[in-house]
């Protein structure tokens, strides 16, 4: 079996989140394509697209968001995406259990003897009536009926998986702050989420399968779950097994991929590339060690802005009075240290509408 190294693993996943190349396609395509960004950060997913579209414009992405042809949802991992209107329709009751089992995972003594099918019932019914609700005012509609698990539990219970929801527009749209309002998923999308498959075919997972390598591929059943969440994709992956070509990695794991899929020669050249925080391409992965050292890996689920240098995580950059402040995690060559300015100050006119093309690269400590 073909043993694939890090450097090409890198390149193809370079190829896959359209980061070696930016790609000139639709947002709506892009977010399709990708499965969805993390979007718990409501601005992040721009600073996404950004770095994968060519000559991308934020109102398109706003604009999206207010016809209702992309979404913010719970979804892969319990966290909030921006996903397309169409997948999250089709992948939402996929992920019930997964949702559940998550907020257990946090508050399982809270909501012990606690019947989650009769409290996901009673908080349909209260959002029902299409009122814009935050997870603590559908919380307090309920207290009075479930007192003892408290107002969190209940409310992150009833948001995050029992009941579907979307986050309403202002949030979410650009240079916009606003806090989070709830309505049924169903009714602001004007379609009935897809109900299970009756015959246990899982068409749903199959498809996820399928996407995933897609977007991320070549990787192994573990990332897969890393990615979604969903732990019961052994069945969906042996039902398409036929339809795939494997691999290994240096570490000897088993590689899946579509046949068809890009994987680029390992020393094709990677442009510098600036990612926002809990980017998929990062976090999307059991295994990050194709695009981040293992020294640096709690930098992404903690948050913190990366940069891509050579295609792997060589900073962090954040945003202070419209300068973009890079902080090297290595020392740069001068060449890198060049491409990275540029970039930066491409980022730095993007977030200030061209007001400020301000970039400071901060010394690698001796």
């Amino acid at each position: 079996m073909t043993v694939l190294d890090t450097r090409t693993l890198n390149r193809a996943t370079l190829a896959r989140q359209l980061l070696l190349d930016r790609a000139d396609v639709p947002v709506l395509d892009a977010v399709a394509h990708l499965g969805g960004l993390q979007a718990q950060e409501p601005q992040e997913p721009f600073v996404g697209l950004w770095s994968r579209l060519r000559a991308f414009d934020p109102a398109v992405l706003s604009d999206l968001l207010v016809r209702r042809s992309v979404v913010r949802t719970h979804l892969m991992r319990r966290t909030v995406h921006l996903v397309t209107a169409d997948d999250a329709l089709a992948w939402r009751a996929r992920h019930d259990t997964m949702l559940r089992q998550r907020v257990l995972g946090n508050y399982r003594r809270e909501l012990d003897g606690t019947d989650l099918d009769e409290l996901a019932a009673a908080g349909r019914a209260v959002m029902a009536d299409d009122e814009p609700r935050s997870m603590t005012e559908l919380a307090r509609a309920l207290a009075e009926r479930w007192p003892t698990p408290g107002p969190r539990a209940l409310g992150e219970m009833l948001i995050a998986a029992l009941v579907p929801v979307a986050q309403l527009p202002p949030r979410g749209l650009w240079r916009t702050r606003a806090g989070v309002r709830n309505v049924m998923l169903s009714s602001w999308l004007g379609r009935e989420i897809d109900p299970p498959s009756p015959d246990g075919a899982d068409p749903v997972g199959k498809a996820l399968v399928r996407r995933y390598l897609a977007a991320f591929g070549p990787a192994a059943s573990a990332d897969l779950r890393a990615w979604c969440g969903l732990a019961g994709l052994p069945a969906a992956v042996a039902a398409i097994r036929g339809e795939l070509v494997t691999f290994r990695d240096e570490r000897g794991r088993e590689l899946l991929d579509l046949p068809d899929a890009p994987r680029p020669d390992p020393d094709t050249p990677a442009p510098v590339r600036f990612l926002p925080a809990f980017d998929n391409a990062i976090l999307g992965y059991h295994d990050r060690s194709r695009i981040i050292d293992d020294a640096h890996r709690g930098l992404s689920v903690a948050g913190a802005r990366v940069v891509l240098v050579d295609g792997r995580v060589g900073a962090t950059w954040s945003v202070k009075a419209g300068t973009v402040i890079v902080t090297p995690l290595r020392r740069f060559s001068r060449a890198d240290r060049t491409t990275v300015a540029e970039q930066g100050r491409e980022l730095a006119s993007f977030l200030s509408d061209n007001d400020s093309h301000r970039i400071q690269i901060a010394a690698y400590p001796c």
